[in-house]
């Protein structure tokens, strides 16, 4: 039975208070191919007064408790993987080996890390006389974006769940299918009533309420620097803790060094992946400027061997971007970059060839691009690498930081220790050395207008936690 038309409260699919619908629309046809409920504020307060029911109890349970309840929801979650990978495929259009690969495969990782860091986490700790222990914050509202779905949503409700917390989650309802499977695996997994709750709606009409409402402790928001702005000041009247992952325009710094053709290659590979709509992409690339124009080069050749296509294609890399609003915008971005003068190295407006009706967009490279440019400062999420040339090392740093954002940065050299050092320079949350192994073990967060708080592993934990001070505890 289909639950898109209903909402996850209290242990329960249930209507909306006031039924609305909305289109959920498959970005490679631009065709609806189904509906949800969308909520307002009464849903919220139901789901707000459940999980604060819920909160009294499970905020009592044993590490033991927690632990084999994670544990079950991942068995539940590998039992329905097939299931969320196809959720995703249609909702984001992403390819269906991708949305295996990366997408569904992103939700077991951080599910698994998270796991493993219950395991080891201390929640108290002796100082003297003084003991510390960490408790849950309380009611968590959750707030998650369309472009990694299961990503972000596990990488919020596991460590919520894990220090003892309840949450209120809010999908995307641009890409809400993924998110409704993953209230299914929860309601398998026996998750106690109240302790997770989902609602399908709107920013304005949900997310804000949540986290204005005055029973929520916390709100952790991923999404845009904007939209991040709104959710910290709704949340400042009742002072509750906002954790924020938001936008990036992360620099990709080729040291003299390199292997330029492999750090090239795997640079715009980096920057394309999920059709560039991450936020943490490597999308400026600086590159010494006595070989910029062989980077080009080597840049057009592997934006040019990117195959898009119908997601449900064998030999599709990148399938559409997620919706007309995204589309349009990365268009006029272009065309932006053409009209600063910067250089179009591949792809440029308008749909790949014998692609006419989905959001998708042509691999695009642009080179000569100078850091005032609005392609080197606005963050365009979607298949867009803008190339800049630097002359020293001390101006690719500086460059390289000239941003508001803050989340990621990437250097490339042979020598790791030089690596290392530029790394330090960087003023951002995760540095990359070499294109590594996504590490679900690491924080992942940002400096600046790029958020505040940290997630994966322990991280994601701790940020779900208050810190008391029990003072003449004793020995």
């Amino acid at each position: 039975m289909s639950h898109n038309m209903k909402f996850f409260i209290d242990g329960a699919w249930v209507d909306p208070v006031m039924p609305a619908a909305l289109d959920v629309i498959n970005p490679a046809t631009e065709e609806a191919y189904t509906q949800i409920a969308v909520g307002s504020k009464a849903d919220v307060d139901k789901a707000v007064a459940a999980a604060k029911r819920a909160f009294a109890t499970f905020s009592r349970t044993s590490v033991a408790e927690r632990l084999a309840l994670l544990k079950k929801i991942l068995e539940v979650y590998n039992a329905r993987f097939e299931d969320i990978a196809v959720a995703v495929s249609n909702e984001m259009g992403a390819p269906l080996s991708f949305a295996r690969d990366a997408q569904a495969w992103a939700g077991r990782a951080h599910m698994e890390s998270t796991i493993e860091a219950l395991e080891n986490y201390k929640f108290s700790e002796k100082r003297g006389s003084t003991t510390v222990v960490k408790e849950p914050i309380g009611v968590c509202a959750l707030i998650t974006p369309w472009n990694w779905p299961l990503n972000q949503i596990v990488c919020k409700v596991a460590p919520a769940i894990a220090a003892g917390c309840t949450v209120v989650l809010k999908p995307s309802e641009i890409a809400p299918i993924s998110g409704l499977v993953w209230a299914e695996v929860m309601e398998e997994a026996g998750v106690p009533k109240g302790v997770f709750n989902l609602i399908n709606g709107t920013g304005p009409d949900v997310g804000q309420v949540m986290a204005g409402h005055p029973d929520v402790d916390m709100v952790s928001f991923t999404g845009s620097t904007r939209a991040g702005i709104i959710v910290a000041k709704t949340a400042a009247d009742t002072v509750k803790r906002v954790a924020q992952e938001l936008g990036g325009k992360s620099a990709n710094i080729v040291l003299p060094d390199a292997d330029l053709e492999v750090a090239v290659t795997k640079g715009v590979q980096g920057c394309f992946g999920n059709s560039g709509q991450s936020c943490d992409a490597p999308t400026r690339m600086l590159v010494p400027a006595d070989r910029h124009e062989e980077a080009l080069k080597f840049a057009k050749a592997a934006a040019e061997a990117h195959k898009v296509g119908s997601p449900t294609a064998d030999d599709t890399d990148l399938g559409p971007v997620v919706s007309q609003l995204q589309f349009d915008k990365i268009q006029r971005l272009i065309e932006t970059g053409i009209k600063e003068g910067a250089t179009l190295v591949a792809g440029g407006l308008g749909r790949p060839d014998g692609l006419n009706r989905g959001y998708y967009v042509r691999p695009t490279v642009f080179g000569n691009v100078t850091k005032d440019m609005t392609i080197a400062r606005e963050e365009i999420f979607g298949p867009v690498l803008s190339i800049l040339p630097y002359k020293t090392e001390e101006e690719a740093i500086a460059i390289a930081n000239d941003t508001v954002y803050g989340l990621a940065a990437y250097i490339q050299s042979q020598d790791i220790e030089h690596a290392r050092a530029v790394a330090r320079e960087m003023r951002a949350g995760s540095v990359y050395l070499n294109y590594p192994d996504w590490d679900t073990h690491a924080p992942f967060g940002g400096y600046k207008q790029s958020g505040n708080g940290r997630e994966y592993a322990d991280f994601g934990i701790h940020d779900f936690l208050e810190i008391k001070g029990i003072v003449g505890y004793g020995e």
